[in-house]
């Protein structure tokens, strides 16, 4: 990701301002209910229609965008960066600069003039209140004595033809900032996504192919190509699919609360106490400083959500420190990578990307913090079992005793407070009970006020974390730094509004592939070709032998493209874009091949989180190599050597769904559109199986987990490193026979290498 100059001079004020501004509009927007205030609030102000939160999203959503834009624009200026370093170009970054700005004013003003719940230009002229006068006339004598709601009246006065360029006009402004803002990847993929449209309604328009890869969906509108295109561009304007669709209802509505958390949090001291813990539970263990890493990150990602953030927040403390004990560069590099990755994936905060998997597949925030348990424990533990056998390796000796500069004093235990409220906040909200809240003790104890705001606010994930930065805030004044400068929250709001902002022109750009992928039915296309291949395929030809393609090798098959396109399309782009790419391209096929639709976005989320170490594109390592001064790319192959249960994981829920906790995850789509559970599942959890599942699953991850450090009790052969990554496939094949050979062999390889370790011992020299 590429960083744009530091803000220099009075724009550097103007938007920490902004920034401050935006928070208090988006929190004040995402404030749960609270009993009596809207009342209150509308007997003051004598405003029968206020609303102090929830605002109207048409209304909403314009102002917010540009607000949005003018902070990226000065925190991303051109300008200011050409005025240094290219002077004799300085006016054309100007123009850009107030290019991006005049653009989201024109986004904001098209939506407000298109959607037909505003229709802007109509309201001016008056046209709005005759049509809705006509159409309420209309309706109230369909059936005498009877009154239905009224249409709501098209827009008369659009933009017409001038829709598309200025459609395209956005486009190229909003993608140069974001090419300044997070780098090339992501709009290189948007634009290819966008020629590929436009050339398929040109290929059509002119009837260039009759190839279905080249036709477009616009040929079903009839033959009207201007009124098609018209239309076309107008839904990237209005329609959930378009930039103010929801994505952003993402931004504003879900993620806007714990992105604020996360920027409170990256400047509290809480995260270095959270290191001093880590260690201090870890002391005893041979890879202390490493697996504190771990916990740390783990516990600091799910809060920040960000790999390179959480690397260079963590790393700074925890590399230096296993360097110190004794381990290599590279795999202390590794360590951090790894785990600050899985930040993501670790339940109860899990960044960004989880809200747009919220979105997409329709399934609550609770479901999925449950979902991702299970996975997110055996990616931790897997990454312990690494470290162990890594520091069995190289002969590490345990810490016992801490370091005098991380040892906790009174204040790191206050610190600690500032972390754990919070966090247990969102728990208690997420995981509790309505009506356990509204009769248990609390409503004994509360005023009525009280226990309803509780009962309001348990179960939405937006509430939750809301309530967890109000939480925060007058938690952080425990910290003597920030009493004695209070103004570092103010700045760390407003950082929080900056972030917001930067993250918004992200998903304009993935707004803008989803949007156009939809216009073009590219996805569509794809599954259907995809689909008919294997319907048709009998078998597959690897190293000259044939591999039948029946039962679930063609699900294995279309898994692995998943996979790939996941890591080439995450390449040095956010997992956010990474995970929609691939989940809007091959989520529905996915879908088609008995896979249900939230694991196939769960897998591809997997794999979108991973590309944050997978070479040649790492940018979580290349941040760890940032702080150990090593090769960043093999600091990477260490990432990915530590971390590949984050790769192997996905397929293991994809074949035992049940993994996932939830009915969602074994809930199919048949031939006619009905839901229905996946052959031999009941929708409720086999506490017993899933008990054995966890069993081989721990055991598959130490054979993995030994064979890639190579190394055990002491080193292993080459045959050995080749049979237990055998036996960790076979200990999970879901066929009962195979099942068993594989435990068996598992058994006999541990039971051999524990006898060669007696045996050397007996015979090593006194």
């Amino acid at each position: 990701m590429s960083h744009p100059a530091d803000a220099t001079g009075i724009s550097r004020p103007i938007t920490i301002a902004l920034g401050f501004i935006l928070v208090v509009v988006g929190m004040l927007n995402t404030m749960p209910e609270i009993p009596g205030l809207q009342a209150w609030a509308r007997d003051i102000t004598g405003q029968s229609t206020l609303r102090v939160s929830g605002f109207p999203p048409e209304f909403f959503y314009p102002p917010v965008f540009l607000l949005m834009m003018v902070i990226v624009a000065l925190d991303a200026s051109v300008y200011r960066a050409w005025k240094t370093d290219k002077p004799q170009l300085a006016w054309l970054g100007l123009l850009l600069d107030f290019g991006l700005v005049f653009a989201a004013f024109l986004a904001s003003l098209g939506y407000l003039v298109e959607i037909d719940s505003v229709c802007l230009i109509d309201q001016i002229t008056g046209e709005r209140a005759r049509l809705i006068q006509d159409a309420a006339e209309r309706s109230a004598g369909v059936i005498p004595g009877i009154s239905f709601d009224a249409e709501v009246p098209a827009c008369q006065a659009r933009f017409g033809v001038w829709i598309i360029p200025l459609l395209f006009t956005i486009i190229t402004l909003f993608f140069l900032y974001n090419v300044r803002v997070w780098g090339i990847p992501l709009v290189a993929v948007a634009s290819i996504v966008v020629i590929y449209t436009v050339g398929t309604a040109l290929i059509w328009m002119f009837d260039l192919s009759d190839n279905s890869f080249l036709l477009t969906k616009l040929g079903a509108d009839g033959g009207d190509v201007q009124a098609a295109a018209i239309q076309k561009a107008t839904n990237v304007f209005i329609t959930p699919d378009g930039f103010m669709g929801r994505f952003m209802d993402i931004i504003v509505n879900q993620v806007f609360p714990y992105v604020i958390l996360g920027a409170l949090f990256g400047t509290s001291a809480g995260g270095t106490s959270l290191i001093k813990l880590a260690v201090r539970a870890t002391r005893n263990l041979r890879g202390g400083p490493a697996h504190a890493a771990i916990v740390s990150s783990a516990m600091f990602g799910t809060i920040t959500g960000g790999p390179v953030t959480n690397v260079l927040s963590t790393g700074r403390l925890t590399i230096p420190m296993m360097k110190r004990n004794g381990f290599s560069p590279q795999f202390a590099g590794g360590v951090e990578a790894a785990a600050s990755s899985g930040g993501q994936i670790m339940p109860p905060v899990m960044g960004v990307a989880a809200f747009v998997l919220v979105a997409l597949t329709a399934v609550p925030y609770t479901k999925v913090i449950t979902a991702a348990f299970l996975p997110a424990m055996c990616f931790f533990f897997s990454i312990f079992l690494a470290v162990m056998f890594q520091a069995r390796r190289e002969k590490i000796e345990t810490m016992r005793e801490v370091p005098d500069d991380l040892v906790m004093d009174r204040q790191d235990w206050l610190n600690l407070v500032i972390v754990f409220v919070p966090i247990l906040t969102i728990l208690f909200l997420l995981l509790g009970s309505k009506d356990i809240v509204s009769t248990g003790w609390i409503s004994s104890i509360m005023p009525a006020f009280v226990t309803q705001t509780i009962v309001n606010s348990t179960g939405d994930a937006t509430s939750a974390g809301w309530w967890a930065v109000a939480v925060l805030l007058p938690l952080l004044f425990l910290d003597p730094h920030t009493r004695a400068k209070p103004s570092k929250v103010i700045v760390s709001l407003a950082e929080g509004g900056i972030l917001i902002s930067r993250l918004f022109l992200l998903l304009f750009a993935v707004s803008i592939i989803s949007a156009f992928l939809n216009e073009s039915g590219l996805t569509g296309e794809l599954t259907r070709a995809v689909t008919s291949w294997l319907e048709t395929a009998q078998a597959l030809r690897i190293f000259g032998m044939e591999i039948k393609i029946v039962g679930g090798v063609y699900l294995m098959l279309a898994l692995t493209c998943a996979m790939l396109c996941a890591i080439l399309l995450g390449m040095g782009m956010p997992t956010v874009p990474a995970y929609v790419n691939v989940a809007l391209l091959l989520g529905p096929l996915l879908a088609n091949l008995g896979v249900s639709l939230f694991t196939a976005h769960m897998f591809v989320f997997y794999f979108a989180v991973a590309s944050a170490i997978t070479p040649p594109v790492a940018i979580a390592a290349f941040a760890a190599a940032s702080i150990t001064r090593t090769e960043p790319m093999r600091t990477a192959i260490s990432a990915v050597r530590v971390g590949i249960v984050m790769f192997t994981i996905p397929f293991v829920f994809a074949w035992y769904p049940e993994l996932l906790l939830i009915e969602e995850a074994v809930t199919i789509t048949d031939s006619t559109g009905q839901s229905v559970l996946i052959d031999g599942y009941s929708g409720t959890v086999d506490w017993p199986a899933l008990s054995m599942l966890g069993a081989r699953l721990v055991l598959a991850l130490y054979l993995i987990a030994s064979a890639l450090a190579f190394f055990d009790r002491h080193a292993l052969r080459g045959w050995e490193v080749a049979l237990r990554l055998l036996a960790a496939v076979l200990v999970l094949w879901k066929t009962v026979t195979v099942m068993w050979i594989g435990l068996v062999l598992a058994a006999l390889l541990i039971g051999l290498h524990s006898a060669f370790t007696r045996s050397d011992r007996n015979t090593a020299p006194e």
